[in-house]
């Protein structure tokens, strides 16, 4: 099989009825903030939370009755094994999962929990994917590769399909790239149907896989942790490669920052949940907003399942980068009632006192002293200054810390 829009639509046909077909909606207050006319398409509606159902099930329902009774492996410590666990349960289709060790348990456990058996092999996704090969061979099971393979990017080009029908005057799509499976279905279909469509890659910057084979460097990947795990990929693949390049405008290499404030934005003016990578195109308008500027754009949230510590982290963490939350040291006089007094002031003010530490002995403190970290909530960085403002008049001068 190769990839075009026939395979994509034949895909869709496909998969009617057995997947969400997921809304694509006008976002006003994102295109407030970013500049441009922003469209969302929610694919953390499906029931496994992630677009990456759809290409699973393309490949699920093309094979032969003899592939679906042996059975199918894949490696994926994801959005992949939970797509393609499920819907192998729900087609009756045995399936194995090889996961690295260090997948997040929960994340074993709700593929467990969607019907597949479950392997716990190799520090590492390739690693998981190597013993995955050895089980194929030895148990004549269908290997599902969560990307390089013509059928399952036909399934998640089938996203296009819905975008361009729902919005026909797209201009511009940024999509997300790990593997590369999703902007090799998106782009083939969208530049099928509308010829003069721009597509934008997003690589988180500390895993530029496909900007540095598109450029013949050897840029290092992995360098850090970053929240887009779901694209945090060594290594693009051959046939995605071959597939988006001739199609691709540009890639845009997005900081750890820019993520965290997708996220955020997604859950505070959206009122949805988006995992690192799933938020990434939206990052990529943050990032880059003469790119998109003025134009109709299409956003895919590819995904919502993020950690729900990792989530709250996200959220405080934009509190604080918008001074919404700011520790405040004072050093004072160690006599009653200081501490009564700063937090009167505090309190008219409008703000409201989070957390209190109360040091005398940190060495740089007179004796006779005493240190105060005051963690505030406020409105914003103009009412943080109103406050410091207050504060220096009556005569306790504080400074932010971190």
């Amino acid at each position: 099989m190769t990839l075009s829009l026939d395979t994509i639509r034949a895909a869709a046909a496909r998969l009617a009825g057995q997947i969400e077909r997921t809304p694509c909606r006008y976002s006003r207050t994102l295109s407030q903030i970013t500049g441009a006319e922003v469209w969302v398409k929610f694919e953390n509606l499906q029931f496994t939370a992630a677009y990456k159902e759809r290409g699973a099930l393309n490949k699920l329902l093309l094979l032969s009755e003899e592939e679906r009774s042996r059975g199918v492996i894949a490696a994926s410590a994801g959005n992949h094994a939970q797509g393609l666990a499920y819907h192998g349960a729900r087609l009756g289709v045995p399936t194995t999962i090889v996961m690295p060790r260090s997948t997040p348990f929960v994340k074993v456990q709700h593929t467990r929990d969607f019907g597949a058996n479950v392997v716990m092999e190799g520090d590492s996704y390739d690693d998981a994917s190597a013993y995955a090969r050895r089980l194929q061979e030895e148990r004549g099971l269908t290997f599902v590769h969560p990307f390089d393979d013509h059928d399952v990017m036909a399934g998640q080009g089938t996203i296009a399909l819905e975008m361009l029908e729902d919005v026909p005057d797209l201009e511009v799509l940024p999509i997300p790239i790990g593997g590369g499976g999703l902007i090799s279905g998106v782009a083939t279909a969208a530049k099928a149907i509308k010829p003069d469509i721009t597509i934008v890659g997003c690589e988180p910057a500390m895993y530029p896989s496909f900007t540095a084979r598109m450029r013949g460097m050897n840029a290092p990947a992995g360098g850090g942790n970053t929240i887009a795990e779901g694209i945090a990929v060594k290594r693009v693949g051959d046939l995605t490669y071959a597939t988006v390049r001739p199609l691709l405008e540009d890639v845009l290499l997005l900081e750890e920052p820019y993520l965290e404030q997708a996220v955020s934005l997604y859950a505070n003016v959206e009122k949805t949940i988006a995992e690192g990578a799933g938020a990434a195109s939206l990052a990529a308008l943050l990032a880059y907003p003469e790119r998109f500027r003025g134009k109709k754009v299409g956003l895919i949230l590819t995904g919502g399942n993020i950690d729900t510590r990792l989530l709250t982290g996200v959220l405080t963490r934009e509190l604080v980068r918008a001074q919404r939350l700011v520790s405040l040291r004072i050093i004072g006089d160690d006599r009653p009632g200081l501490l009564a007094t700063v937090s009167t002031v505090i309190g008219q003010q409008g703000a409201n006192i989070i957390e209190v530490a109360h040091n005398r002995l940190a060495l740089d403190v007179p004796a006779k002293g005493a240190e105060f970290d005051l963690l505030i909530e406020t409105r914003d960085a103009a009412h943080t200054q109103e406050i410091i403002d207050a504060l220096r008049e009556v005569g306790y001068p504080p400074r932010t810390v971190g």
